[in-house]
């Protein structure tokens, strides 16, 4: 095509003074801003193709919101609706404004979670259900890195049997626990520590120094050891019957504790976990680790089901997984 034709139909002249003014107008829509208020207005008419349904949905009038869509039509200078009495339609102006409308309140709404999870790692509160032998044992040397990096967080340790711990995490009245493994589907459990089970006794009942005992040498030697209701007694009093074997218990208790002052006392054998042992004071006994079977208690971070943890929470969770030992 020539530029004479092209003269007929546009002059260029007069082209370049309005491209000239469109983008003055541009820059100043960027230099005054656009109402937010009004493009809320506009999302939800958008989102709803109802100026009815868009006032409803804000409590307003329909006029109301008919007066705020013409003053951002204004403000921008083109129609965003093609507007009909069934209709309410986006124009292609409108649909692109919504798609970076959209955008721009998913980023802004992204900034105040990171503005806010930032603040919660600052100050805060988090609660924490956990297993007595992990909280006397494995978690301070946590909770002292946790805090270094984080002063101004408080931190509030639950110390439960495993019915209790699992019971508060139901109830939401922890963050999270620390505690021994079950089947339950309420609850979710993140694996992080694995404690081989073994016998802690005086002389009396281990003559011989020894690495390993096997199982079923048990039922020979008087136990001290946890009662069937906490998760420990189910495991040993489960071996003991898949293998056939009577155990001679003659002390129960639930503190870790109490079961090495008994053992330390020569009131019978305990069945523990090596950091229990290896937590007990005073000297002259003996530890063998139970084997054929070998004999272990699973430890995890536990959450209720389908719960997301609070900032503060998540960070000394994940702290806890990286901190632990390996499996073994």
């Amino acid at each position: 095509m020539q530029l004479g034709s092209l003269d007929k139909r546009i002059n260029l002249s007069d082209y370049s003074v309005f491209l000239k003014e469109r983008t003055m107008h541009v820059q100043a829509l960027a230099t005054n801003r656009i109402n937010l208020k009004l493009l809320q207005t506009f999302m939800i008419v958008a989102e709803n193709q109802s100026f009815r349904e868009a006032a409803d949905h804000v409590n307003r009038s329909q006029s109301a919101i008919s007066t705020q869509i013409r003053q951002l039509e204004d403000q921008l200078g083109l129609p965003l609706f093609n507007r009909t009495t069934r209709s309410v339609k986006l124009t292609p102006e409108g649909a692109e404004l919504l798609a970076y409308a959209r955008r721009a309140v998913g980023e802004v709404e992204e900034g105040l979670r990171n503005i806010l999870e930032a603040a919660d790692l600052r100050r805060g509160r988090v609660t924490l259900a956990c297993a007595p032998t992990i909280a006397c044992t494995r978690l301070p040397a946590i909770l002292a890195a946790f805090e270094k990096d984080y002063p101004g967080i408080r931190i509030i340790v639950h110390e439960l049997k495993s019915v209790d711990l699992f019971q508060r995490i139901r109830d939401g009245d922890v963050d999270f626990g620390l505690g021994p493994v079950i089947g339950d589907g309420d609850l979710d459990f993140r694996t992080v520590l694995r404690e081989s089970l073994y016998l802690f006794a005086t002389p009396r009942f281990l003559p011989e120094k020894r690495d390993t005992i096997n199982f079923d040498e048990l039922a020979d030697i008087p136990l001290v050891q946890f009662p069937t209701t906490t998760v420990m007694g189910k495991i040993i009093a489960a071996t003991a019957k898949q293998r056939g074997i009577t155990l001679n218990t003659r002390y129960e208790c639930v503190q870790g504790q109490t079961l090495v002052a008994l053992a330390q006392a020569g009131l019978g054998a305990s069945i523990m976990t090596g950091t229990t042992i290896r937590s007990a004071p005073g000297s002259g006994m003996r530890r063998a680790r139970i084997v054929t079977p070998s004999l272990s208690q699973d430890f995890a971070i536990i959450t209720l089901k389908g719960k997301t943890l609070p900032p503060a929470a998540f960070g000394l969770a994940e702290l806890i997984a990286e901190k632990m030992p390996p499996l073994e």
